[in-house]
């Protein structure tokens, strides 16, 4: 009995030995400590559609005004239209030309902040603004979580953009995201003193 018992208890660890090593997903705060607007991205390194699927439904999971879910995006992935990106973000350009993946974000307009196609506040259209904001901070926490990151650009070529991507003058164009691997480690930017920005009462 001793001697069956011992054969299975080996078997066992050596079945163990031979598992791959699970990964474990990091904390939100491990992913918020190391979240950074990366500039530099290794170009050896891809993503997969699937990958960047997973990426876009959590990003549907940000609240937003009425559950309206205002913001779209739109995938630069294939060669021809990446590069065609790159051409109307400006000086990013070189800082990002190692992402695999550029995402166009924009908000449907006239929806977030609006009853019955009137504004409801003096903020307007600026809720959907808001509310695309919220969605590209999952976005980019999602990635940082996966192993990923990214850079937001609001430098871009918004007409160029939307003729490129047929996006609708519905829709106003935001930003542009690249997503990818990092190249070198990034230094964190000093934070304001807490007490600059909050005030308890």
């Amino acid at each position: 009995m001793k001697r069956t018992l011992l054969i299975i208890a080996t078997t066992l660890v050596a079945l163990a030995c031979n598992q791959p090593a699970r990964q474990t997903a990091p904390s939100f705060d491990e992913v918020v400590a190391t979240r950074r607007s990366v500039r530099s991205y290794d170009a050896s390194k891809t993503i997969s559609e699937a990958e960047i699927r997973t990426l876009l439904t959590v990003a549907q999971e940000a609240p937003s005004w009425a559950n309206m879910e205002p913001t779209k995006y739109y995938v630069a992935m294939g060669e021809q239209k990446r590069a065609a990106l790159l051409e109307m973000i400006g000086g990013n350009k070189e800082r990002v030309a190692g992402a695999p993946v550029l995402i166009v974000s924009t908000y449907e307009t006239g929806k977030s902040g609006f009853f019955r196609g009137q504004p409801t506040n003096e903020v307007g259209d600026g809720w959907g603004a808001y509310d695309n904001g919220l969605s590209n901070a999952y976005l980019v926490l999602q990635a940082r979580a996966m192993g990923f990151d990214t850079l937001i650009m609001g430098i871009r070529q918004a007409d160029a953009i939307r003729a490129e991507f047929g996006i609708p003058d519905s829709e106003a164009i935001m930003a542009v995201i690249a997503v990818g691997y990092r190249a070198q480690e990034p230094n964190r930017p000093a934070r304001k003193d807490l007490d600059e920005i909050v005030k308890f009462f």
